[in-house]
Parts: structure tokens; C-alpha cells; sequence
């Protein structure tokens, strides 16, 4: 089944070949453990320890607060140092947990059991999701609990699980459905439960053939059960597994950005959420751990692993083997849509996917041109914008007219920014205007944003400009 693609987009080098023959090892921290509470989408989760607590492995440092929030789980035994404010890998600064590891892992009572999901109600599996914590772990991190959640289990026609890995270097979803492909399908059945009419479909693109025959041999070796569970093979093209593009893919469904998948019919889920799902309510494990990628030409030994939540980033360079030289870059996620890092003194949040670092920066070695109207970035842009037009509007500081051209929609994946030939910084300048309306909508009376230097105040339909 499938559309195999959709409009746009591009074929960045892939990089996948230095780490997707490596298989997932295990990394035990050393230091001390910090755990932010802003590690998804929605209010930060509200402390539920104190500095002096003695805590164990699946305890709760932080419960959800409010409609969208998350809880946080602590993935060592030991002592709570402080609670105190830390940054990000993203550079947002978080309250956070500190915990000194004694290193003996020591689980809450009742952690592993194992459970039978067919003996479970609805209610009892998404409260199993919510209290490990789970949430997306393709780098959105919106609560999953939420988003199986929807209003009615009934207009849910089908769950898909996002193989598709798309973005450069990441191979950790690849390793995760190779060697535990099983767990994957585990979790699917488990979501499955919850929507009676939904068929299970799986995505990963062609050029993930050994994923592709691996899942399928799963799905054959152990049924499908009750459930209809198959794999769709998607062509291969970035950004393919962004949600829209995904659905539209697979079904050939159309959402805008106003619009949850639910309201296509569709739940979509990360194979390493899915994946969590299934050790949630299956084995009784919260969310504790996640693997990530850890490589570029500047890392001694790439690998893959499997690190606990709250883990510093130093750390892992060095399990890696360290630095061959000194790195002009580090990116926490992909190169696409990952984040610079000036430091490595972070910690691994839920939504951490990879740590790369490479020899030379080249895209620091070139200076923007001007734009030539060539219309590359439309070519590409598989939101079916005009960049052009927006980074005008950006330039000039007009935020109403990056709204009009609907600006809103574009989700930051980097493509026009790939193939401009001026090398505009497109994407930086959208999320920034993004990022200024979605802080707008958030205030109540006169909305203020900044771009640049400039500022503007905007109160009812009068608008001026000052500074």
C-alpha cells in the first residue's frame, strides 16, 4: 500500500554507513545524573523530590503538570544533590534534578514485571504510558499518552510506526529494528488494542532493506494476531518521515499544521516510542533509557548506544573514544534539523537522537550571497511553500506577512536551506518568526516580539514600529 513519497524534498549524503552496522551497546554514566523537567512539549513536570531524597531506578523525580505534560523518571539509584536550573542541548534552560548515581541500579518494587496487555482495559494501558513517562522520541517529545488519546477510538484507521529515519548519520531506530524488532511489534499490538477499527502499518524506506526483511520476518514468525500489521516500503528522500509527509505517504491523507494525524484518521508514532510503549505495559519499565547515535569524521570510534536518561554528552564522546582532532562542529540531533552545540556539558534528555561531530564546519566556510530567484528552495520545499517570498518577509521584519504566506506550516527541516545556492540561513530566520508568533499567541493584551533588531508592539489592529 502507499504513496511511497510525497512533493519535495531532498537527498542529503546519508552518512548512515559509519554506525548502521554497529550494534547497540550499553553506556553505564559515570558522573552525576541531571534531570531536566522540560523534556517535551507542554508544561514542565513539577518536582516531586527534594534535595537529601534517596531515590531508585523507575522512580518519579517529576509528575506531569497540567493537560500537556510528561512525567520524569529517574534512571539510577542514589541521591538527590539539588534541583537547580541547567541548559539543554537545545539551549533552553530547565529546572532540573540532579542525582549523584551510587551505581547499583537499584529498581523501584513491581519494575519488570511482566503483564498481559490483552488483559488490560484502555484506561489502564494509556495510564501505564503516562506514568513511565513516555514520550515522542523522534524529537517532537509530545506526550504519547496523549496522543492515544484521541476522541474517538473508532475514527482511528490506521497506526503507523515511523521507521523511516530519514534524517543523515541517525542509524539508532535502524539497530533498534534489527535487534529488537520484536519489542517494536510488541508495543504496535499494544496500541493497536486501543483502536479496535485501526490496521498497524510499519514505514521504513527502501534503502533500509535488511530493516524491511527483519520486521516482515517478525511479523510472519509471530503472527499477526488479531490485528492486521504490515510493513510499508517508503522511497527513500528527506524528509520523509516528518508526520505530513509520512501520512500522506503511507494513506494519502492530508493534514495542515492546525490538524493532529487523529484528525486523518491516523496515529503516528516513532518505532523507538512504539518501542517504549510496549516496555511500558508489557514489562513494567518506564521510560529510562534511549539510543543514540554518536559520530561524524571527528569521533574515534562511532558507535550506538543505549544511554540513560540524563546522561552528560561529555560522557559519551569520550565512550566513543573521543575526539580525533579538535571538532570545528558538534550537533546535538542530525545535521538537518540538530542543534549546535559551544558546549558539551549537557545532559541526554528523551528527545536526544545523536551526537555528531565533524572535522570541518563547511558551512560556516561560506558567506551568504544574494538571492537569485532561482526557485530551488520551492522546488524542494515539500510543505508546498515559497521561502523566497518568506525569508523576504522575514528580512524586512514583516511577521504578518510570513503569517499570510503561511509561514506557520513550514516545519523547520532544513531543505531550502540545503539547496540554496546563496546559502541564505532560510530555516534559521522561519523558526525565529515561528517561534515570535507561537510567543505572541501565548500573551494575553499587546503582543510584543523582536526580530533582529528591531521590535514591534502590536495592539489590537494597530501597529507600529519602534527602536
Amino acid at each position: 500500500m502507499g504513496y511511497g513519497s510525497f512533493q519535495g524534498g531532498v537527498h542529503p549524503f546519508p552518512g548512515k554507513d559509519i554506525t548502521k552496522e554497529k550494534a547497540v551497546l550499553e553506556y553505564l554514566p559515570k558522573g552525576e545524573l541531571v534531570y531536566p523537567l522540560a523534556q517535551h512539549i507542554g508544561t514542565p513536570a513539577k518536582a516531586v523530590v527534594a534535595p537529601g531524597d534517596e531515590v531508585l531506578a523507575g522512580q518519579v523525580l517529576g509528575e506531569a503538570s497540567g493537560a500537556v505534560s510528561a512525567n520524569v523518571i529517574s534512571s539510577v539509584s542514589g541521591r538527590v544533590r539539588t534541583i537547580e536550573r541547567r541548559m539543554l542541548a537545545t539551549g533552553v534552560i530547565s529546572q532540573a534534578v540532579i542525582v549523584e548515581n551510587d551505581r547499583e541500579y537499584r529498581p523501584v518494587p513491581g519494575m519488570g514485571k511482566t503483564r498481559d496487555p490483552e488483559e488490560m482495559t484502555k484506561e489502564e494501558i494509556r495510564a501505564a504510558v503516562k506514568n513511565a513517562g513516555i514520550v515522542g522520541l523522534g524529537g517532537a517529545g509530545f506526550p504519547t499518552h496523549i496522543k492515544l488519546t484521541p476522541k474517538d477510538d473508532d475514527s482511528v484507521g490506521y497506526v503507523i510506526v515511523n521507521g523511516v529515519e530519514c534524517e543523515p548519520y541517525l542509524t539508532g531506530d535502524y539497530r533498534l529494528m534489527l535487534e529488537e524488532p520484536e519489542r517494536i511489534l510488541g508495543g504496535l499490538r499494544v496500541i493497536l488494542r486501543l483502536f479496535g477499527k485501526a490496521k498497524g502499518i510499519v514505514a521504513i524506506e527502501e534503502d533500509k532493506p535488511e530493516a524491511v526483511k527483519r520486521m516482515r520476518e517478525a511479523i510472519g514468525e509471530n503472527g499477526s494476531g488479531k490485528t492486521s500489521i504490515e510493513v510499508c516500503v517508503l522511497k527513500a528522500k528527506y524528509p520523509q518521515g516528518a508526520e505530513r509527509n509520512l501520512i500522506f505517504a503511507v494513506t494519502g491523507r492530508k493534514i495542515h499544521s492546525k490538524k493532529l494525524p487523529a484528525a486523518a484518521g491516523c496515529i503516528v508514532c516513532n518505532a523507538a516510542t512504539v518501542h517504549a510503549v510496549g516496555m511500558a505495559v508489557c514489562e513494567s519499565m518506564p521510560l529510562m533509557s534511549r539510543v543514540i547515535t554518536v559520530t561524524g569524521d571527528a569521533i574515534a570510534n562511532p558507535q550506538n548506544f543505549r544511554v540513560k536518561i540524563g546522561t552528560n554528552y561529555t560522557e559519551l564522546i569520550e565512550a566513543a573514544g573521543g575526539f580525533t582532532c579538535g571538532p570545528e562542529k558538534v550537533i546535538a540531533g542530525g545535521p538537518m534539523m540538530g542543534m549546535a552545540l559551544t558546549v558539551s556539558d549537557v545532559p541526554v534528555t528523551k528527545t536526544s537522537s545523536a551526537l555528531l561531530a565533524f572535522q570541518h564546519d563547511a558551512v560556516a566556510e561560506v558567506k551568504p550571497g544574494s538571492c537569485i530567484r532561482c526557485g530551488r528552495c520551492v522546488k524542494a520545499c515539500p510543505c508546498r511553500l515559497v521561502p523566497q517570498k518568506m525569508w523576504e518577509a522575514c528580512k524586512h521584519y514583516n511577521i504578518e506577512l510570513f503569517q499570510k504566506l503561511n509561514g506557520m506550516e513550514c516545519y523547520e527541516c532544513g531543505s531550502c536551506t540545503y539547496v540554496c545556492p546563496a546559502r541564505l540561513s532560510l530555516t534559521q530566520s522561519f523558526k525565529q518568526a515561528r517561534m515570535m508568533v507561537s510567543n505572541e499567541k501565548r500573551r494575553s493584551g499587546p503582543m510584543v516580539s523582536e526580530l533582529g533588531k528591531r521590535t514591534y508592539v502590536k495592539a489590537g489592529k494597530e501597529a507600529g514600529e519602534t527602536g
